[in-house]
């Protein structure tokens, strides 16, 4: 289903460039909200505070989300939080296939390349020019960050970030809430929580961030 308005959680840097493809698409961003609109993107004017403690006075009804921040784990738990319907930011230069499946909340920004038979879940980022290749499975709240490189038959777990150019080669699955390092490249499978750096990709540490 396609909309014509939209509203925004969150209100930072991420937030500004969902907002510049919604309108690109020609979508109005009716309301955005923050937790702490202190911290907030300066082209940001009218946020609506919003508070996940204040739950019950929220309008969760009304227009569709995207939840418009960067950070995996936030997002999830505002997902959590909201009980509203979801849309999704797709630009116009992206080249996606028509067999992707691609998630509610979901992201796609410009001059990223999906190609076919991929599956992408629900609240995902897939940032600037980043390439998705074939029959991949990229599961809920993943971030793949600009010019980073997923080859054929990959597996993304939940909650993983893959960093800015990074490679990953044919038939790697990375496990659940990873961080993939910039520049780090993939050559074997990635256990869950795993914080991996190099060339090739070595694990230093477990992400005890979740």
């Amino acid at each position: 289903m396609s909309y014509s308005k939209i509203r925004l959680y969150g209100a930072g840097g991420h937030s500004q460039i969902i907002k510049s493809i919604l309108i690109h698409n020609g979508i109005s961003v009716t309301d955005v909200f923050d937790d702490d609109p202190a911290l907030s993107h300066p082209n940001f004017d009218n946020i609506i505070i919003s508070s996940r403690k204040r739950a019950n006075g929220f309008p969760h009804k009304g227009d569709p989300f995207i939840i418009a921040i960067g950070d995996n784990k936030q997002r999830y738990e505002v997902s959590k939080f909201l009980k509203s319907e979801y849309s999704k930011a797709i630009h116009g230069s992206a080249i996606i296939d028509s067999s992707v499946k691609i998630g509610q909340g979901t992201v796609v920004y410009a001059g990223a390349a999906i190609q076919p038979n991929t599956t992408i879940g629900n609240h995902v980022i897939i940032n600037t020019l980043a390439s998705v290749d074939h029959d991949n499975i990229i599961e809920d709240f993943v971030h793949i960050s600009p010019n980073a490189t997923l080859c054929g038959l990959v597996e993304i777990g939940e909650g993983t970030h893959v960093g800015a150019g990074a490679v990953i080669i044919p038939e790697i699955k990375v496990g659940k809430w990873c961080v993939i390092g910039a520049g780090a490249v993939i050559i074997r499978d990635v256990p869950d929580y795993s914080i991996v750096v190099g060339n090739p990709g070595r694990v230093i540490k477990m992400n005890t961030g979740f």
